[in-house]
């Protein structure tokens, strides 16, 4: 009777301690299970969160090297179809070294033609532009906005005014510009060293990153690889023909309507096309202010409207068209990533935010989807 009163005793200690919570397996100390729930999550995303400003962080610190290394990888992305065409008809150095000089002199070509048409029309469009200046004043006080006359002659003499104040400050933002410049210059030589060797000997530097690494990380390693380059090429080639695109448009629509510096604009508009939602209208606003100048308030609403339009052609036709096999990002993941970019780190932020959210997302796919027990080749 003893032992079964022993026995009874230690099973009601047992229940009770289980109920309790205190020593059950993957139990919750007496709290709701949702709370602990949300525990177990909020201190994950606080140590992701962490980390993704620590790479933040190293990556501004180094922000030189960052879009050096960036810009190798757009080069890269561009000319490794050249490259391996000219490599069937020549050795890979020579394929590479070719494949680098059109591309430069294609860069040295464009800025050389808007150069020239610049040099070209800047008579006519200092004219053009002190009448349009005229023009708007006059409108601005008869039209619906019925400004004070004399108000822009104020402005203007306000603004000389503080140049003449502020002229030592100016010339050394001017000089700052000059480090800038200087900047630019070391980020472009980096990246195109760093360009030829990822065009000559790209897949042999990624195989030896993976062979340093665990036996049991090299398959998803390799995976991962793969889809992150497949989707940046993809976003990459697929960016620049809609930027061509837009950029095509909007010169034939800009030589239609007269409006002067048309090729300036149009390349205006194709490098501001490679930040989604954004950059082109931003570009195209610069547009209208010089049809605004140049040809009236006509001319100005019909490149505002050409804005609309081509925001439509671009979301509905060539995005979709283009570049749905590299990006499967919803529109507002896409304006979310584009804002944090920007107020993380400008217009660089801007433009390498989307690549960024693109590669990781698809890389999260594929390793998400794929059987990693299974030998990959």
């Amino acid at each position: 009777m003893a032992r079964q009163r022993v026995r009874i005793m230690e099973r009601m200690g047992r229940a009770e301690r289980t109920a309790g919570g205190e020593h059950r397996p993957g139990g919750t100390g007496g709290f709701s299970p949702l709370l602990w729930v949300a525990a177990a999550y909020a201190w994950r995303l606080i140590v992701v969160g962490a980390a993704i400003y620590v790479i933040f962080v190293a990556l501004g610190r180094f922000h030189l090297v960052t879009l050096a290394l960036f810009l190798a990888l757009v080069v890269t992305a561009l000319l490794e179809p050249l490259t391996d065409l000219l490599d069937r008809w020549m050795p890979r150095s020579a394929a590479v070294t070719a494949g680098l000089l059109l591309g430069i002199v294609l860069v040295l070509g464009v800025l050389s033609l808007v150069g020239a048409t610049v040099a070209g029309e800047w008579q006519g469009l200092s004219r053009e532009l002190e009448g349009g200046v005229t023009r708007i004043e006059r409108w601005l006080e008869r039209g619906p906005v019925h400004l004070r006359h004399g108000t822009l002659s104020q402005l203007q003499s306000w603004l000389s005014r503080f140049i003449a104040t502020h002229r030592s400050s100016l010339f050394n933002t001017a000089v700052s510009g000059l480090g800038r410049l200087v900047d630019v210059l070391t980020v472009g030589a980096l990246a195109l060293f760093c360009s030829v060797f990822f065009l000559h000997s790209g897949d042999r530097m990624w195989r030896w990153f993976g062979g340093q690494l665990p036996e049991h990380r090299r398959g998803p390693a390799r995976i991962g690889g793969r889809a992150a380059w497949t989707t940046f090429t993809g976003y990459t080639r697929g960016i620049v023909v809609v930027a061509a695109t837009n950029a095509l448009l909007v010169g034939v629509a800009l030589f239609i309507l007269g409006i002067p510096l048309v090729v300036p604009l149009a390349v205006l508009e194709f490098f501001a096309a490679f930040i989604p939602l954004v950059g082109s209208p931003v570009a195209l606003a610069v547009a209208a202010v010089v049809a605004l100048a140049a040809k009236g308030p006509l001319a100005a609403a019909v490149v505002v409207l050409l804005i609309v339009v081509i925001g439509q052609f671009e979301g509905h036709v060539l995005h979709p068209l283009v570049m749905s096999r590299a990006v499967r990002l919803h529109p507002v993941v896409v304006a979310l990533s584009v804002i944090c970019g920007a107020v993380t780190a400008g217009v660089l932020g801007a433009v390498v935010a989307v690549p960024l959210v693109s590669v990781v997302w698809s890389v999260y796919g594929v390793l998400r989807t794929t059987d990693l027990t299974v030998p990959t080749p």
